[in-house]
């Protein structure tokens, strides 16, 4: 062998060698190359709280705005007023936001087990009953058992009934309870700042106001009795620190939703004549918080305030002519838009999953229908107390010696105050009010004037169009059950 040739030979061996080196590192760094490290295949419990908990609270808030608010008469258009006369079409806004963050309340269960991160797991049982209770609420049956499972090959899932749905509430919150008893605080709450506790008393709180709306249907007075009758087993709220609120930020991205709307769209809402004339009447001071006078006379300081509402339910045209027009017409309060970043607006303009108010509300109503044994006066008196120190007032003797207040009359008198007063105590704080209306016909509201639904309040959302071609025969098999898909179909709970 020549010198030519053996240089050659070790040439291509030091060529070989070369690459099989550089093929062997870039073997052992290719997993690295190709991941992308600002999207992890997994995310851990504490990552996913806080989205699901902002997500839900900014869609509720915008939902409540457009539709709560006004089917329960808080506040009125005064123009473009479909919404005000029943024609809803379609609300798909609860039932997107459910589903979506379902999928990541699912993925902290998974993440979690029995003895393992009891902490978060308990949270995502109460967040997961909670959901469901909002999209039931407003539909009815729904897909639950085989919902958010389209990995498992479940892509068309099965409507639920109601009650299966109700059953399944209620044992999330139950097992919450157990699980959170002994559990460390969390991370990444905006609810409660990570105090396990509290979410403890929520889901007790949260699982007493759920046997109450299915107490038409359902016996229920042994469960209610045990939770109100051991609070070391089944702790509740004990005031209104325990709230379970979302407070929004003073900057963006995380403001009240409202201040996003234009000046113009936010003033198409108006004060309810219904409230504001209910609030007169009772000569409550919320009244102050909740609206604004009249331009006119907001405008005019050598004049007395004056607040007036309009007709639910009036044409666009008789609604922006009333009492003679916009500038005779209260507002919304300005906490709800300009000043819900100020340190008051802050405190006002909440997302709320459950208040001690409520809570107070929901014992006075079970105790006057003798579902528990309790006071119901004390817990009456109790919630209306709650209500005005959340507003920042306080309650003077003279407003429970009115007539209209006083806890006297009949059983149903008893109960309309109850329940009027918990409507007032629930402005703006989601669909709870519209439910509890659902449930019991109080308050005492009438239709709008001029409404396009045979003269009939609504009493549930119909369902996504796009079901009808994604989920045709399981929608199709609902219907069946539960009645016609239109918003005057009763939902299970709900019977008159």
């Amino acid at each position: 062998m020549n010198s030519t040739q053996s240089n050659g030979r070790f040439l291509n061996n030091t060529r070989l060698l070369f690459v099989g080196l550089l093929i062997s590192a870039c073997t052992h760094s290719f997993e690295d190359i190709n991941t992308n490290s600002n999207n992890p295949s997994t995310v851990l419990p504490k990552q996913l709280l806080a989205g699901i908990q902002r997500d839900m609270m900014h869609t509720l808030v915008n939902e409540s705005w457009v539709i709560g608010t006004t089917v329960i008469q808080y506040t009125a258009k005064n123009t473009t007023t479909l919404v005000d006369r029943y024609i809803w079409g379609e609300r798909n806004q609860i039932w997107d936001a459910v589903y979506d963050n379902m999928r990541d309340v699912n993925n902290i269960l998974k993440q979690t087990s029995e003895g393992k991160e009891n902490n978060y797991r308990g949270v995502a049982l109460v967040l997961r009953a909670w959901l469901f209770s909002l999209v039931t609420d407003c539909y009815g049956d729904i897909p639950y058992t085989e919902a958010i499972q389209g990995k498992e090959g479940i892509l068309s899932p099965a409507y639920d009934r109601q009650e299966t749905i109700y059953e399944g509430i209620l044992t999330d919150l139950a097992e919450a309870n157990r699980l959170l008893s002994d559990a460390a605080n969390i991370e990444n709450d905006f609810i409660y700042g990570g105090d396990i506790n509290k979410w403890r008393k929520l889901a007790n709180s949260l699982r007493l106001r759920y046997l109450l709306r299915i107490s038409g249907r359902k016996e229920v007075g042994a469960e209610m009795q045990q939770i109100v009758a051991n609070p070391a087993e089944y702790p509740l709220f004990e005031s209104n620190v325990d709230n379970a609120s979302y407070t929004f930020s003073a900057t963006a991205p995380d403001q009240f939703p409202l201040l996003a709307l234009r000046i113009g769209s936010f003033n198409e809402s108006r004060a309810s004549k219904t409230l504001i004339d209910k609030l007169q009447q009772l000569q409550d001071p919320r009244l102050k918080v909740f609206f604004r006078p009249t331009p006119s006379t907001e405008a005019t300081p050598s004049t007395d305030d004056e607040y007036t509402g309009i007709p639910n339910g009036l044409t666009d045209v008789e609604a922006i002519r009333y009492n003679g027009g916009p500038d005779f017409q209260s507002r919304i309060s300005p906490l709800f838009y300009e000043q819900s970043i100020t340190d008051k607006g802050l405190q006002i303009a909440k997302g709320f999953m459950m208040t001690y108010a409520e809570l107070q509300f929901i014992l006075a109503e079970a105790a006057q229908r003798k579902i528990i044994i309790s006071s119901p006066e004390t817990h009456y008196k109790n919630g209306i107390q709650a209500s005005f120190q959340f507003y920042g007032k306080q309650v003077e003797e003279a407003y429970f010696l009115q007539n209209e207040v006083m806890f006297e009359g009949t059983d149903i008198q008893k109960l309309e105050k109850v329940l009027t007063q918990k409507w007032i105590s629930q402005f703006f704080q989601g669909f709870e009010a519209w439910f509890d209306w659902r449930r019991t016909g109080f308050p005492s509201l009438k239709p709008g004037v001029h409404n396009e639904n045979a003269n009939k309040i609504p009493v549930r959302f119909i369902y996504p169009i796009i079901e009808q071609s994604l989920n045709a025969k399981n929608r199709a098999d609902a219907i069946l059950l539960q009645g016609p898909d239109d918003i005057n179909t009763r939902v299970w709970w709900d019977i008159e």
